[in-house]
C-alpha cells in the first residue's frame, strides 16, 4: 500500500491562482474526504496529484511500501497512472460512443494491469451487475448512475493501489449518490485501496471517510483528525448541516 503527501502546492489556471498553499495526506488504508464547495479548489488539488494541472510550488509525493519517496509534480498523468494511481473524473468523462466493455479495456492502459485483464474485467462485471447485462451498450446510451459505475470500474481496471474520486454524488438522484458511495467504501476493502474523495455532499461522504480536511478559497481550513471530529467542527455545521 502507499500513502499520499502534499506539501505546500499552488496552483492556478493562467493569472488565477486556485490552491494557496495546500497540504494534507492520505495514509495507506484511509479513506479521506476533501471537502468543499464548487470552486473552492477541489477538483485542481486531485488534479495536481493526477498530473494533469501542474503546481508552481510545492510537492506532491508518493511513498511506497518499500520506502520509496517519488516525487509526483512534473510526472505525466501516464506516469502517475504507471504508478499505481487512478481517478474517477468528474462528470465520468466516459466515451459515449464506446460500448460499457471498450470503455472498460480503455481503463486498463497500465502495463500492470494489461496481464490481469481477465481477472479484472470479471472482478468488475461482478461487482457492477449491470455494466456485465450491458457490456455491448454504448456508454452515452446508459443513465447517469450507470455511467458512475462505468467510471468507477474502468478506474479500477488499471488495479490501482490509490484511488482518487472526483465529486462522485454529481448529477446523480439522492438514492443513488447513497448507493454509489457505498460501493465505493466496498471497493475499497475488497481491493485494499487507499482512497481520497472530493465531495460536496458532507452527509454522504461522512459515510465512508477516516477522516477529512474542509478546503475554502484555496486553503485547508480545517482538517480532522477523524470523522466525528469532521463533523463536529462549528464550519461544517454552518455550511452543511445548517446548525
Amino acid at each position: 500500500m502507499s500513502r499520499i503527501v502534499v506539501s505546500d502546492v499552488e496552483a492556478g489556471y493562467g493569472s488565477v491562482r486556485v490552491l494557496h498553499g495546500v497540504s494534507i495526506s492520505v495514509e495507506a488504508g484511509e479513506t479521506v474526504a476533501l471537502l468543499g464547495t464548487n470552486g473552492n479548489g477541489k477538483s485542481t488539488l486531485i488534479h495536481c496529484i493526477m498530473g494533469i494541472v501542474e503546481p508552481t510550488a510545492g510537492s506532491i509525493t508518493l511513498e511506497t511500501d518499500d520506502g520509496a519517496r517519488i516525487e509526483l509534480v512534473g510526472k505525466t498523468p501516464q506516469e502517475v497512472v504507471e504508478l499505481g494511481i487512478s481517478l474517477v473524473p468528474e462528470g465520468r468523462r466516459l466515451f459515449p460512443r464506446l460500448t460499457v466493455e471498450e470503455n472498460l479495456m480503455l481503463g486498463a492502459y497500465r502495463e500492470a494491469a494489461r496481464r490481469q485483464i481477465g481477472d479484472n474485467l470479471a472482478f468488475c462485471f461482478e461487482a457492477f451487475p449491470v455494466l456485465a447485462e450491458r457490456r455491448r451498450q454504448l456508454a452515452g446510451s446508459m443513465s447517469g448512475g450507470e455511467q458512475q459505475m462505468l467510471a468507477i470500474a474502468r478506474a479500477l481496471m488499471s488495479e490501482p493501489r490509490i484511488l482518487l474520486v472526483d465529486e462522485p454524488s454529481v448529477g446523480l438522484a439522492p438514492i443513488l449518490v447513497s448507493r454509489v458511495i457505498a460501493k465505493i467504501r466496498e471497493l475499497k476493502e475488497q481491493r485494499n485501496l487507499t482512497v481520497l474523495m472530493a465531495e460536496q455532499n458532507f452527509n454522504q461522504a461522512i459515510k465512508i471517510a477516516d477522516r477529512g480536511y474542509i478546503i475554502v478559497h484555496g486553503d485547508i481550513a480545517f482538517a480532522a483528525s477523524s470523522a466525528a471530529a469532521l463533523a463536529e467542527n462549528e464550519m461544517v455545521k454552518q455550511y452543511y448541516l445548517g446548525a
